[in-house]
């Protein structure tokens, strides 16, 4: 009786093991997509409101005004919260040594959309350091997401 225990045992620790696998590359891969969408939203949003005028209290407190009413850099704020709460919700349940690397993918992303949502320029010098970082991503892909006891990780499953 003791095996089968023991075989029932590894295979729900398995099937624990994929889901939290899974859980994370799909919030990864939101992190990925929201972080830099936010950023090229506040780019977008601060091309419409314009460089700062001046730096008298006045002229500081109407630019903040046309910042925070400009709908484009609302929802960029909307969206980095979304990220914030993506990357909490994963830096709950796997190492941060492997949240952090495996979310820099974001660098390609940015360029990606640097590149053909705004219009941007990458050289082939930043491609390449671009290219280096993904396979980093893909070297820390191949790690557990957590090693941290069972214990510790046990509130994030259902």
């Amino acid at each position: 009786m003791t095996r089968i225990a023991n075989e029932a045992e590894g295979l729900l620790h398995r099937e624990r093991e994929r889901r939290l696998r899974t859980k994370t590359l799909v919030f990864l891969l939101l992190m990925a997509l929201l972080g830099p969408s936010s950023n090229v939203l506040f780019r977008v949003g601060m091309q419409h409101v314009g460089p700062l005028q001046g730096f008298t209290p006045a002229a500081l407190l109407l630019y903040g005004w046309r910042i925070f009413t400009n709908g484009v850099v609302v929802l960029g704020i909307a969206t980095r919260i979304l990220f914030t709460i993506a990357s909490f919700l994963v830096l709950s349940w796997a190492d941060y040594s492997f949240v952090t690397p495996a979310s820099a993918i974001n660098y390609a992303i940015v360029a990606l959309m640097g590149h053909f949502l705004l219009g941007e320029s990458v050289r082939p010098a930043r491609w390449m350091g671009i290219v280096l970082i993904c396979l980093g991503v893909a070297l820390v892909g191949l790690t557990p997401t957590s090693t941290t006891p069972a214990v510790v990780n046990s509130a994030a499953e259902p």
